[in-house]
């Protein structure tokens, strides 16, 4: 596919829509279960089950609202949740506080996220990554990544598999949240997946959102891993821990480890 993301940049929708509180009304679906279903197996593949937490310290990149974050907190990890956005982040430290779990909060964009962290593990998970104009940017989380991480620390990260999405794809759906009706139009462009979110309330007024995010094909997500330094150990295919299937799985989650 050609690369026309420099002539029709994405901008920074992310900034403002990951802020605004109807975030979390359209992805209210994206529930604890599947958090808790995600970590175990994140924790399982990794080995680092067998550790014993209070060991062990984790990154969650993109964390949101902290599903996966409070989830390692739970477990007694020691987790630091970083994120954009200064609504989400306080949906999370709310989260915590309410179950009396210690994590740590940090607001900065990914691109930027100090090193020296020495991480044993570092997730990025639910599509956090390719929203930026160029590729280049995101190597340059890669890199981020890859200086946070401890010698063998482990790095998850979880995209969208493209031939199952071209194959699968809904053009336009529409849902309920509580009183909110919500419709969303999705397209291919070019590497990139937008998607179109328009908000009506029960008065009838709309508030409309966009997202874009950058695919990657197997082969080149592993080119650039191992570019960064990374080595890609197992990839699979959904949250459960099936293996990749190019064609078939819904998702492409990449076990890295720095050397």
């Amino acid at each position: 596919m050609a690369d026309t993301s420099e002539t029709k940049p994405s901008g920074s929708w992310f900034e403002e829509w990951f802020n605004h509180p109807l975030y979390l009304a359209v992805y209210s679906h994206r529930d604890k279960d599947e958090a808790v279903r995600c970590i175990h197996t994140i924790l399982s593949l990794s080995g680092l089950d067998l550790i014993n937490p209070d060991l062990v310290s984790v990154l969650d990149i993109a964390c949101g609202a902290g599903r996966h974050a409070l989830e390692l907190a739970r477990l007694g990890y020691r987790v630091t949740g970083n994120d954009l956005s200064p609504f989400l982040l306080e949906e999370a430290r709310k989260e915590a506080a309410r179950n009396l779990l210690q994590i740590e909060l940090t607001c900065c964009d990914m691109r930027h996220i100090p090193a020296g962290g020495n991480y044993d593990l570092v997730v990025q998970l639910f599509t956090s990554f390719g929203y930026f104009d160029s590729k280049e940017e995101d190597r340059q989380v890669l890199g981020k990544v890859y200086n946070t991480l401890g010698s063998g620390g482990w790095y998850v990260l979880d995209l969208i598999n493209p031939l199952h999405l071209a194959r699968t794809l809904l053009s336009e759906s529409c849902k309920s949240s509580g009183e909110l009706s919500i419709h969303e139009k999705r397209k291919l462009e070019g590497e990139r997946i937008s998607k179109t979110i328009t908000i009506t309330s029960p008065s009838k007024e709309q508030l409309t959102f966009q997202e874009s995010v950058r695919l990657y094909s197997k082969s080149e997500i592993v080119r650039v891993l191992q570019g960064e330094g990374f080595r890609v150990e197992t990839i699979i295919g959904n949250y459960d821990g099936d293996p990749f299937e190019e064609n078939e799985s819904p998702r492409m989650i990449l076990f890295c480890r720095k050397p």
